[in-house]
């Protein structure tokens, strides 16, 4: 993490870490990336290279972003809020005011889990220069397929086919109890997070229980990226920060709302430029059909062949030339 340029902001009586790097190119797109749980900072190293100097990693100097990467309110080396309220529309008036204090009128935001949430958020407001946005774990389950989840089955008769999948792939999860982490810390995160705080293993096990930490928590994949070495970091920086209570808390200030349900997200509100990239192994995937009713202003949305939940970490290569693709139309 000292590799890069980092700085704290107090921002309605929080304070916020952030990493700040500025390309070397002229007329580069700031964005604003936002990570989620449990997840950290740590996720986004590996893009900043290619991000902010495309020409040394396969892109053109048309291609370069300044990037700011902020450690949420509660997580890694920001502040504990004192108070209740610091929900999703909260942070994300927060990030416009962190971009506007770091000087860019013109800016796009980025995210997935949380930081999708978040950023979903923004495209809502729609504060004075923001672009469009950018999402990797979309809000899209409609309602009539909501409600047949709720009811364990059967999926509604008019799906097609890749809808089907879908709709199969999301009653599983659901049955297998996947989510029971999410309800634990929707009910009770105080709870939780405190049983934590002393022991290193302890945190280490309940962190990787989240089923984007599957391959690394169930196998030895010493090929895989993010590599266990990785993985190790983004815990230590939970642990070193005792931050497993304060970040908790996000998700019962988000009053136990999924991420994936465009109901609840209110993707109806969003004007602005939406762009979607679904990875293979993320634990939803979005047909084109369900994003394109949740987001009227969708500008890009693609299937990539590898990658899951935490994409920019796994694949940052692939993750950041997806980037370059989403918000390349918004740069002229």
């Amino acid at each position: 993490m000292n590799a890069f340029p980092q700085f704290t902001t107090n921002i309605d009586g929080v304070d916020i870490h952030f990493i700040h790097v500025r390309s070397k190119h002229k007329n580069a797109m700031p964005m604003i990336i936002t990570h989620g749980w449990p997840g950290s900072v740590i996720e986004q190293l590996k893009i900043i290279g290619p991000l902010t100097d495309p020409t040394a990693h396969g892109g053109s100097a048309e291609d370069a972003f300044d990037v700011v990467i902020p450690s949420l309110p509660g997580y890694g080396f920001s502040g504990r809020p004192t108070g209740t309220g610091w929900n999703p529309d909260r942070i994300a008036r927060a990030w416009d005011v962190l971009m506007k204090r770091l000087g860019y009128t013109r800016y796009v935001a980025q995210g997935g889990d949380w930081g999708a949430v978040i950023t979903e958020a923004m495209g809502r407001q729609a504060p004075a220069g923001l672009l469009g946005i950018d999402i990797n774990l979309a809000a899209t389950i409609p309602p009539e397929v909501v409600a047949a989840l709720a009811m364990g089955g059967p999926a509604p008769a008019e799906l097609t086919e890749r809808e089907r999948e879908t709709f199969n792939a999301s009653l599983a999860y659901a049955k297998a109890g996947s989510a029971a982490y999410f309800v634990m810390l929707t009910a009770r995160p105080q709870t939780v997070g405190y049983g934590m705080t002393d022991s290193p293993a302890g945190l280490a096990a309940w962190l990787l229980m989240h089923p984007g930490f599957t391959p690394w928590a169930y196998g030895s994949h010493p090929e895989r990226s993010p590599t266990k070495d990785d993985v190790l970091d983004d815990i230590t920086l939970y642990w070193v920060t005792n931050s497993a209570a304060s970040s908790a808390r996000l998700y019962w200030e988000n009053g136990g709302q999924s991420v994936a349900l465009a109901a609840v997200q209110k993707t109806a509100e969003i004007s602005l430029p939406v762009a979607i990239t679904v990875f293979p192994d993320e634990v939803y995937h979005a047909p084109e059909t369900w994003a394109r009713r949740a987001y009227r202003n969708l500008i890009y949305f693609h299937e990539v062949d590898k990658g899951g939940h935490f994409a920019a970490w796994e694949q940052p290569e692939l993750f950041s030339a997806e980037l370059r693709a989403a918000f390349g139309s918004l740069r002229r």
